[in-house]
């Protein structure tokens, strides 16, 4: 990575009080500087570039008029929190970006006393900045609180909720809203259109201008002309699109050329002037300044970082075909056959690879914006009506759906699939993202069936199960390219309710792994044989119901069972496997299990963090190795060709 030259100005950058010892004209240079900054970090690290390249000026010109040592900043998402972290005494370690023990893609309250909280779902800020401003009004703290939101926040229901409490108490809270027309993909629904209008509007401060100059000329007589003067200044700003904001109890300042600083500054330093509650809109452009992002804003939204080394004990070779793609093709061809099969999204079509299903059957796609609550009550309409809806969501994201599961799509028992997409590991977007709740959070819901496919034929074959089905189905898979897929050929058929797979076969003890971790388990049971350790492997397929008979056999015959899974231990797939021993009175000694353990995981390389978590081939043979066979009774490794 090259150096930054010490005859710019960035280098000179450590603090935000740096920032404001710069002349107004420098502010510019500046900016540009950190755009070149972040393209070279993100290039090598991966990333989210074109949010954080429409976000420069607007960010410098907040630390150049506000003080964030003490003033508060909260970012919704914070995915385009790359200028404020470079800017906030984080310039030199930038450049260990989502790297494995690096500086976090989001903000972290672990990382900076500049993010007061490590935030990655959208429609989280202004309920939060609200609060600590309601919590400084009851202490006597007295400081300015931000909260900047995208304009995809302002599909989110959440985002409401909090703009209407905060229009009532009227506290001093500033939102920003940057308005760059998308989130990952372009902004949907009646508020994006409303946006739109108002954004094509000439630019506040033109109007404002314009305005002000009839106002001078008019003669001030009393009270009914100073009515009339603020029923212009009212009517300019229903005129300009601040009606709507108006009316929830906030004064609106806007549309303002959110690359403009020097304007910016001087917009912001009257806003912290003002009581009550204010949103300050700022027009934006996704990936400024770098034409590939302007030209394709949905592709350079964020950038995977280069691949990781291979591992040392093969669990399959890979192919450049993800997960997301299988399912892509495996829904457009079950639509293909079945007109009664909906897809809906919560803005996000590209992530899910819905992009195909919307071009191929529009008047079947749904996208909701960031509204996974809708989005699951919609999909309970839509099966009632006599659909088959597919709702295709991140796992980390059905997590704010989590009453409509329960009452829309379980209590009525309504045949919803939830297909959760980035479930497990995600990598370099951390702690926010990684998807290791959903089986905890689902297998408690009753008329719920749980999948997760071991590769990409079985999540094409349980696609094709789950849309069949009468029930509420989830299914899991990763955030990741596929296996080779012809490795189990011979167990190819259709997919049964409830019955799991046995991949290879042994009396040294059982490995039963669900969904991604089957692999890994085949790999480390196949490098065992060459120590005369000859296990069995299944692929558990179902994690409610699991399949009891075949079950109940292992318990009983095998010395060990493990489980292996890619999501938390506290109430997933391993505690499953331990209720149904525990009901049959199997003794549990003799029961081990992987998962995530009780903390949350940072971000990393995805390999890298299987690998820490014994959750790989290496690991699961290790952890084997070390926790039972070594221990174990009447079991002696041979030394084998190793």
């Amino acid at each position: 990575m090259a150096v930054i030259e010490m005859n710019k100005i960035l280098p000179q950058i450590n603090t935000p009080e740096d920032v404001k010892k710069l002349p107004m004209d420098k502010l510019p240079v500046l900016a540009a500087e950190i755009r070149e900054y972040i393209k070279e970090v993100v290039a090598v690290n991966g990333g989210h570039l074109g949010s954080n390249l429409g976000a420069v000026e607007f960010t410098i010109a907040l630390n150049y008029a506000f003080n964030f040592r003490t003033d508060r900043i909260i970012w919704d998402v914070s995915h385009q929190c790359y200028t404020h972290k470079i800017l906030t005494e984080r310039r030199e370690y930038f450049k260990t970006l989502r790297q494995y023990k690096g500086l976090s893609g989001f903000t972290s309250k672990d990382e900076s006393p500049y993010d007061p909280f490590t935030m990655g779902h959208a429609g989280t800020s202004v309920s939060t900045a609200l609060g600590i401003l309601c919590g400084d009004k009851i202490l006597g703290t007295n400081r300015h609180v931000i909260a900047v939101v995208g304009d995809g926040a302002m599909t989110c229901g959440a985002t409401y909720e909090a703009l209407n409490n905060s229009g009532a108490l009227k506290k001093n809270l500033i939102v920003i809203l940057n308005d760059n027309s998308m989130s990952i993909s372009r902004t949907v629904g009646a508020m994006a259109d409303y946006l739109s209008k108002v954004r094509i509007m000439p630019l506040y401060q033109d109007i404002k201008k314009d305005v002000q100059q009839i106002l001078d000329r008019l003669p001030l007589i009393g009270q009914p002309m100073e009515k009339a003067i603020d029923h212009l200044r009212a009517s300019l700003k229903a005129t300009i699109g601040g009606y709507f904001f108006e009316a929830l109890g906030f004064h609106y300042y806007g549309p303002f050329d959110g690359h403009n600083i020097e304007n910016l500054v001087k917009v912001f330093n009257d806003i912290k002037k003002l009581s009550g509650p204010v949103i300050v809109h700022l027009v934006t452009e996704k990936g400024k300044g770098y034409e590939l992002a302007e030209k394709d804003p949905f592709k350079l939204h964020g950038i995977s970082p280069k691949p990781p080394e291979p591992k040392i004990i093969s669990a399959g070779v890979k192919n450049n075909t993800t997960y997301t793609d299988v399912f892509a093709r495996a829904i457009i061809k079950l639509a293909q056959k079945n007109e009664k099969i909906a897809a809906i999204t919560a803005a996000m079509p590209d992530g899910t690879g819905l992009v195909k299903f919307e071009k191929e059957f529009p008047n079947r796609f749904f996208d909701v914006g960031i509204c996974e609550q809708h989005a699951v009550g919609l999909a309970a309409g839509l099966a009632y009506s006599g659909l088959r809806p597919v709702v295709a969501i991140y796992s980390t994201f059905l997590q704010r759906a989590l009453d409509q599961v329960f009452q829309e799509a379980c209590l009525q028992d309504l045949p919803i699939v939830f297909a959760m997409d980035r479930a497990g590991m995600v990598g370099n977007d951390g702690p926010t993202h990684h998807g290791v709740f959903d089986i905890a959070y689902l297998r408690a819901f009753p008329n719920m069936v749980l999948m997760s496919p071991k590769d990409g034929t079985e999540l094409a074959k349980m696609l094709e199960f789950a849309v069949e089905f009468n029930h509420p189905c989830a299914i899991r898979y990763p955030r990741t390219n596929v296996p080779e897929e012809d490795l189990f050929a011979q167990n190819s058929g259709a997919i049964k309710y409830g019955k799991a797979e046995v991949l290879m076969e042994g009396k040294a003890g059982v490995i039963i792994a669900y969904g991604t971790t089957a692999y890994p388990a085949y790999a480390a049971a196949k490098a065992f044989r060459d120590y005369g350790v000859e296990l069995t492997v299944v692929n558990a397929r179902f994690a409610k119901p699991l399949d009891s008979e075949l079950f109940a056999g292992l318990f009983d015959e095998q010395p060990f069972i493990l489980t292996v899974e890619e999501h938390s231990a506290a109430g997933g797939f391993g505690s499953a496997v331990l209720e149904l021993a525990a009901n049959m009175k199997i003794s549990l000694n003799k029961f081990y299990s992987i998962g995530i353990p009780d903390r949350f995981i940072v971000h990393g390389d995805r390999n890298v963090l299987l690998d820490q978590l014994d959750l790989s081939a290496d690991g699961i043979f290790r952890y084997i190795f070390k926790k039972i066979l070594q221990n174990a009774k009447g079991v002696k490794l041979n030394s084998g060709s190793k």
